[in-house]
């Protein structure tokens, strides 16, 4: 009797020793979280933080919300995105595809690599918005992260090339099918070979609060290892992409002063991310967590005036950085 005791006690141990194990490696990551008060933003700062806010603004309010419902609003996103892209300098490709009857368009800029130029550093954001909201956040806030990011890193030479690509058609109801502009994109990045070594999809990234019981998560198990404050960005991949997820959040705690968490967790997340996973490339979704934290999230509600561009610039610069890490030096 005694001996089946200690035999049970040493199984729920080890049960514990491998739950444990598996938390510790999806949570475990590396640089110290940044903690106390944000350092005032410089000049420069200051205009970054104004650019962003002006894209938000046009994506969300000029034009509005951005969907095959709203005639002309996926070409008029589109065709700022391309002037944005022309007016620093880059050539702008465009993936045509067809949804339900309607064409429609990917946006591609590449800032060339030298000595590894073949080898690829993909940063994405999707354009269009659910019906009814505006998007400033989703997802505004990313191709405006986008957008900015590219103006930071024109003038750098890096080894890998850094594409930037804005993706149409990624809400309802087009994620998990082939109208999904990311699915195409990915399928024939696949198809041709390309070596993308590394993607990041900015999802939603504009809104931080600092009130306690903000941040919410799909798991009570998340909320013994985050914090419940939703004042960080969070970097998120699955398993395959743990390797990259430790190296973005490693990089953006070196070079950014702003709070930053990660994870790589099994399962599917719908997103862009989850196109290029399905293709075999590793992926993050870089992200202020959506829904878990914003409650005006795929709103009529979610509008410019809801989001911290101080906040936002921080992180975009951060992500400028990251990726010039990951593209590397000639």
């Amino acid at each position: 009797q005694r001996t089946r005791g200690w035999v049970r006690l040493l199984a729920y141990l080890l049960l514990a020793l491998m739950l444990g194990g598996g938390v510790l490696y999806m949570t475990h990551m590396p640089g110290k979280y940044w903690s106390g008060t944000l350092p005032p933003p410089t000049a420069e700062r200051a205009r970054l933080a104004g650019r962003l806010e002006g894209h938000v603004t046009v994506l969300s309010e000029a034009i509005g919300e951005r969907n095959l419902w709203r005639d002309g609003s996926l070409e008029a996103a589109a065709d700022y995105i391309e002037t944005g892209f022309q007016s620093m300098g880059y050539t702008v490709s465009s993936q045509v595809l067809t949804a339900q009857g309607v064409r429609v368009r990917n946006l591609e800029a590449v800032l060339e690599g030298s000595s590894r130029a073949q080898e690829i550093v993909l940063l994405g954001a999707h354009y269009d918005t659910v019906r009814g909201s505006p998007g400033a956040n989703d997802n505004a806030s990313g191709i405006a992260g986008l957008l900015e990011i590219a103006r930071l890193l024109v003038d750098f030479s890096l080894a890998r090339s850094v594409r930037f690509v804005a993706f149409v058609n990624e809400e309802a109801p087009f994620f998990y099918t082939r109208e999904m502009g990311s699915h195409r994109y990915a399928q024939q990045a696949h198809a041709r070979g390309d070596n993308i070594s590394a993607m990041l999809s900015l999802e939603t990234i504009g809104y931080y609060s600092d009130a306690e019981g903000s941040q919410h998560y799909p798991s009570p198990l998340y909320a013994w290892f985050y914090p419940d404050t939703g004042n960080y960005i969070g970097f998120v991949g699955n398993l395959a992409s743990r390797k990259l997820v430790r190296q973005c959040l490693g990089s953006f705690r070196r070079h950014s002063a702003f709070p930053s968490e990660g994870v790589a967790a099994p399962g599917n997340m719908t997103g862009i991310h989850w196109s290029f996973w399905q293709q075999g490339y590793a992926a993050v979704m870089v992200t202020d967590t959506a829904l878990f934290r914003y409650p005006h999230y795929h709103a009529a509600t979610d509008t410019p005036d809801r989001l911290d561009y101080q906040c936002l610039a921080s992180v975009v610069a951060g992500l400028a950085a990251v990726t010039a890490d990951l593209a590397g030096q000639p």
